[in-house]
């Protein structure tokens, strides 16, 4: 093992494609980037459908050293802290400005140099998880660690300053200001009738929810349920535990857009789209016939279409309430980035194992463990 983790860690070809893919996170944003991965996995899972063989788009270049979350989102996420650390960003944005993660960043070469070397970063990380045979998505847990490692390295707050209870999120609902005389990481503040500025005039909320308008549990809980029953349905009738992921990804092209009130929910379709193959014991079409999975492998068991849709609703509901929990800790109080759905992801794939080890679920589908 230790050999393999080596080789992978060290292989040139791959740093280098790293370094691309995190440089190239930098340069459109870190939101678009990913949107680009999203478009990569329907590609590549339709390919798949039509000739099994064909795993090179959704293996080598969506989920590759290249256009890998871990890569090019996470060096995208790095950069935009680094770029708000030296002041280059100015976009009017109502939070701090190291969370503007829908921004491209352009073309400075020292920013698209950080990019690339947590693109490297995030490729290690991925690496050490899945030589390792961790029992979690191990491109998630890279976007997360990324994002911690860049606060820890750039001088942010791994949490950010909590005034209150670190869950509630009603100062926001109340519009509550920030009063402390010392500046967020990242910025400086002057003192304008009690509530802190950053540059440029712009006042701080003491609690920046990571979405707007998707942080009530109930609400959070709704489209968790919606969102893994699609994702389940996906997974059953194609055999594809990505296809639902890549669908949710590309939808946040709308977001990114500028659209209202579009949810976020990849964090959400691909635990339950893995869970829902795993409860049928391999995927079903509508009638109940067995289909194959992605690697040509067809699984016995019941194919029970409703138990399996369950499934995916309830691991859906599991994995969106896990991001809001994340966020209200470690993203609504701090001053970067740091990804709810890639730490739901983590949670949900690790569910999915221990379910299959307390001989719940009969599979792990695709995830990995020891």
């Amino acid at each position: 093992m230790i050999e393999e983790l080596l080789e992978a860690l060290t292989a040139l070809e791959m740093l280098i494609a790293a370094f691309g893919g995190g440089a190239f996170g930098a340069a459109v944003g870190a939101l678009p980037a990913f949107i680009v991965t999203g478009f990569l996995v329907i590609a590549g899972e339709v390919a798949v459908l039509v000739d099994p063989e064909v795993t090179a788009i959704t293996d080598g270049i969506a989920f590759g050293p290249a256009f890998s979350p871990a890569v090019s989102f996470g060096g995208g996420a790095a950069a935009t802290a680094y770029a708000a650390r030296r002041g280059y960003i100015d976009t009017g944005f109502s939070y701090h400005e190291a969370k503007r993660i829908t921004h491209a960043l352009g073309t400075k070469p020292d920013v698209l140099a950080v990019g690339g070397v947590f693109g490297i970063f995030g490729y290690w990380l991925t690496e050490l998880s899945a030589v390792t045979g961790m029992p979690y998505d191990p491109i998630a847990m890279g976007v997360v660690v990324s994002a911690l490692f860049h606060r820890m390295i750039l001088g942010y707050s791994i949490v950010g300053e909590v005034r209150g209870n670190v869950l509630d999120m009603s100062p926001f609902e109340r519009g509550e200001r920030r009063s402390s005389r010392s500046a967020p990481d990242g910025g400086q503040a002057t003192l304008e009738g009690g509530t802190q500025r950053l540059e440029g005039g712009r006042d701080r909320l003491v609690v920046e929810p990571w979405l707007p308008h998707q942080y009530r549990w109930g609400n959070v809980a709704t489209i968790g349920l919606v969102a893994g029953i699609l994702g389940a349905y996906v997974a059953l009738v194609t055999g594809s535990a990505f296809l639902a992921f890549g669908i949710s990804a590309a939808t946040l092209l709308f977001l990114n857009l500028g659209v209202e009130n579009v949810p976020v929910t990849h964090h959400m379709t691909l635990p339950a789209s893995t869970a829902a193959l795993a409860a049928a014991s391999g995927p079903a079409d509508l009638e109940g016939a067995p289909v194959a999975y992605n690697d040509g492998a067809v699984l016995a068991g019941t194919g029970g279409l409703e138990i399996a849709l369950l499934a995916g609703g309830a691991v859906g509901i599991a994995c969106a309430l896990f991001g809001e929990l994340f966020q209200r800790a470690f993203y609504a109080h701090g001053d970067t980035h740091v990804d709810p759905p890639a730490a739901a992801i983590v949670f949900g794939t690790l569910l999915i194992v221990v379910l299959y080890l307390a001989g719940v679920l009969p599979t792990t589908v695709w995830v990995p463990f020891f």
